[in-house]
């Protein structure tokens, strides 16, 4: 028997005929469609204005699976960590991040990851699957309820900055951008929206060529290509000249600045001449830089810079017309801080 397709790898217009196949009106697929997108709803049974002998057809026709959000923990600085649950029982997790400003959704886009950053523990893992668009869709739907419920305010911005490396689902991550920011989806302004890459050149530049309009940053943690090899792996086939000029064509087509995220590593990419390798590369494209405290992880050889350290460092930046901010750990006392991602249940 052919697997079912579930119901939400379709789009609206995939769905309108699909359903007008089944004998049914074009306004029953809008029917169905808010149901599985803009509705907390777990299976067909909850469609309430659906007859029910079309839901019977619905259910032999359509799969239909939402993550469960599982297991919650709230740290002391009030960041929430999420593990879902997936339709297949494999298990990612997410980050509610609120400040006086913001709140922030981190979300994951696969199940694993295998880049194997040196300072990541996403990294020690293996990547088992991609994750759907509508896995990552429901990651906000759900966060964005939780936000309401605990601090009273919806998400406000939204990162892929979770599990797994988006440029290799890049598919599935475009797709569930557009669902966010679209008036069927949670119509979310694009613009707060960041799809955080390690860096795969021809990914960048295939993503320039479709001009979106959400935000890219690059995990950048080193600006020279013989530190970068030793902790990112992928630097190896996609080295800094490659990677400047596809961030440049990603300007280029959208307008929009691209944003260097540098966790600073104690004794290994935090000197002066670190920071004006950083200075040099963040001149090579209109860019920001976001300085980051690393998290310690278990089995991993790294410490964070300290914070005087870091603050000299990132003056450095400022001083040379970099624009650039330090950015404080949240959550890492339940180990949801950047980095710290292990899927653990």
């Amino acid at each position: 028997m052919e697997k079912k397709k579930d119901i939400r790898s379709y789009s609206l217009d995939d769905l309108i005929p699909k359903i007008e196949s089944m004998g049914q009106p074009k306004f029953r697929a809008r029917q169905v469609w808010d149901w599985v997108w803009k509705k907390d709803v777990g299976d067909f049974d909850e469609m309430r204005n659906i007859p029910k002998d079309f839901l019977k057809e619905l259910k032999d026709a359509f799969d239909f699976s939402r993550p469960r959000i599982g297991e919650t923990q709230k740290s002391s600085d009030g960041t929430i960590k999420c593990g879902f649950k997936l339709g297949d029982g494999e298990y990612v997790e997410g980050v509610l991040i609120p400040t006086e400003d913001r709140i922030t959704a981190c979300i994951s886009s696969q199940v694993g990851c295998s880049l194997s950053c040196a300072f990541c523990a996403t990294g020690l893992l293996k990547r088992k699957r991609n994750l759907e668009a509508f896995e990552i869709y429901d990651q906000v739907f759900k966060m964005n309820l939780l936000s309401k419920r605990e601090y009273q305010r919806p998400i406000s911005n939204i990162v892929y900055m979770g599990m797994g490396e988006p440029l290799l689902n890049y598919s599935s991550v475009v797709r569930s951008a557009e669902m966010i920011s679209s008036v069927d989806g949670l119509h979310m302004s694009p613009s707060r929206i960041t799809v955080s890459t390690a860096g795969i050149t021809k990914m960048i530049e295939k993503l320039a060529e479709l001009k979106p309009r959400f935000n890219l940053a690059l995990s950048l943690h080193a600006a020279n290509d013989a530190k970068r090899n030793e902790v990112m792996e992928i630097n190896k086939t996609n080295d800094l000249q490659g990677l400047i000029s596809a961030l440049n064509k990603f300007y280029d087509q959208t307008g929009n600045r691209v944003t260097f995220e540098y966790i600073l590593l104690k004794d290994f990419n935090d000197s002066d001449q670190d920071a004006d390798e950083l200075v040099q590369i963040a001149r090579k494209v209109p860019s920001k830089v976001n300085l980051i405290e690393y998290n310690p992880v278990e089995g991993l050889d790294f410490d964070r810079t300290a914070d005087s350290k870091a603050e000299r460092f990132r003056e450095y930046l400022v001083k040379n017309r970099i624009p650039a901010s330090l950015r404080r750990s949240r959550g890492k006392d339940i180990d949801a801080a950047c980095g710290q991602l292990a899927g653990k249940k």
